[in-house]
């Protein structure tokens, strides 16, 4: 059999071949020597020199970032089932050691000594994905590998181009489904290189092999979380020129007296958030998505519900607030400008426990619908073992010119009048219709009726 010849790598001839070698290529490449050699080259690398030095002028941007920053706003992106909800609680998790069983609105978490990050799923619908696309500065595109790209992923990618493109991040699951490994590998390539023609070549995609315990392996929820807390965010010059807001609590003001007799009547409502862009004025007309265009009528600078934390702990019992979940079953105490909200929401393995009486108090306050409801349920006793007199037993007085007189004394005044208005109907007819001209006549010019005259007469 023949053999190829190996060249020697080491010795005095190696050595010799080397030096010999560079020489050689010293000689071909310099630079000052063959420039002019050709023209068309000279004049490829002379546009090539001015188009690189053209990509580093940027125009100048303001920077409005306030002092202590607004959380980042992430937003967990993709088609139903494919593990959007597992993928919040996870890195809840991983960032607050704290579980949640309910992912409901926004949720706002402390991811570093200077960062805050807000988690917010999108569901499947056209509108909600416009109004994710506007605030969103960082979307993690959730893509499940079992099946492949969908639609909704091509129309979501096209409304953020519309709305300036944030910084995107694959996350491809239901790896778990490829028992092979050598298909799982090359499903990987495929959806990696789909995911580049789509988004930009070198964009990051993350690969979550599993579910354990109702989450993903920690050892690549880790290394996501690391990729969100270090990522370079683009500046869009549209958000930082606009104020806009993103509601993490919506609470109704409207009197429920009101809505009770109206249903349909006109509401007050208090929406809380973080402010980003620029200022926003008392007066300034907002749209609402999915409502409208209105006007606003107060804006207050409230107290941070989830402060970074700004000092370290000098107790044990001192605890900073890792995370800010109003809409979510996230136990905890808010004050706001006039009120204070207590959430005693129960776990599954706390319902069958004793309550205590403040407990009850809370939990009867929470169900009470209005003061009217709860006070036809009261009763009271007027004599100690006296029967107790319900709140429908008991009828309003009426008020006639500031005199108050209860129903059975009215009663009773009318009764008086009756009978002696009909034993002078008995007499004579006549005289009581002349009578009653001449009342008419008094009362019209003596001004309001004194009820309580005419009865102690009678």
């Amino acid at each position: 059999t023949h053999k190829a010849h190996r060249v020697h790598k080491a010795g005095a001839s190696a050595k010799k071949k080397l030096v010999e070698k560079k020489r050689k290529n010293a000689e071909k490449n310099n630079p000052r020597a063959f420039t002019m050699q050709s023209a068309q080259k000279a004049d490829r690398m002379a546009r090539r020199k001015a188009e690189l030095n053209e990509k580093k002028y940027h125009l100048p941007m303001a920077d409005r970032t306030p002092t202590i920053p607004p959380p980042i706003i992430v937003a967990i992106v993709g088609p139903p089932q494919c593990g959007k909800t597992t993928l919040i609680k996870s890195l809840v998790r991983r960032y607050t050691k704290h579980m949640l069983s309910e992912i409901r609105g926004p949720v706002t978490i402390v991811s570093g000594k200077k960062q805050r990050i807000t988690f917010l799923e999108c569901p499947n619908d056209i509108n909600a994905m416009t109004d994710v696309a506007k605030v969103a500065d960082l979307v993690l595109l959730v893509l499940d590998a079992s099946y492949g790209f969908e639609m909704e992923t091509f129309e979501f990618l096209n409304l953020l181009q519309t709305h300036g493109m944030p910084k995107v991040m694959g996350v491809l699951t239901h790896l778990d489904d490829f028992k092979d490994n050598k298909r799982q590998k090359l499903v990987k390539k495929n959806f990696k290189h789909r995911f580049w023609t789509e988004v930009h070549d070198g964009a990051k995609l993350f690969f979550l092999s599993g579910v354990e315990n109702g989450r993903y392996l920690d050892r690549e929820i880790l290394n996501l979380s690391r990729f969100i807390s270090v990522v370079k965010l683009r500046p869009l010059t549209w958000r930082n020129s606009h104020p806009y807001m993103l509601a993490d609590r919506v609470q109704d003001l409207t009197d429920p007296e009101i809505l009770e007799s109206n249903p349909k009547a006109n509401r007050t409502v208090a929406l809380y958030g973080y402010l980003r862009g620029t200022h926003m004025k008392g007066k300034d007309r907002v749209h609402i998505p999915g409502a409208g265009d209105y006007q606003l009528d107060q804006t207050e600078l409230l107290a941070d519900p989830c402060p970074i934390p700004d000092k370290e702990r000098k107790r044990l019992d001192e605890r900073h607030k890792l995370i800010y979940a109003p809409m979510s079953e996230v136990n905890g105490v808010m004050y706001d400008k006039d009120a204070v909200y207590i959430d005693v929401r129960k776990t599954k393995h706390e319902e069958n426990a004793v309550e205590g009486e403040g407990e009850k108090m809370l939990s009867e306050l929470q169900k009470a619908s209005n003061v009217s409801d709860r006070l036809a349920m009261h009763q009271f006793n007027l004599f100690s073992g006296a029967k107790p007199v319900p709140a429908s037993a008991v009828r309003r007085p009426a008020v006639f010119d500031d005199v108050e007189i209860s129903a059975d004394e009215g009663s009773e005044a009318n009764d008086s009048d009756e009978v002696s208005g009909s034993e002078d109907e008995d007499d004579d007819g006549s005289d009581s219709e002349s009578d009653d001209d001449e009342v008419d006549d008094d009362a019209a010019n003596s001004g309001p009726v004194d009820y309580r005259a005419q009865r102690i007469a009678a």
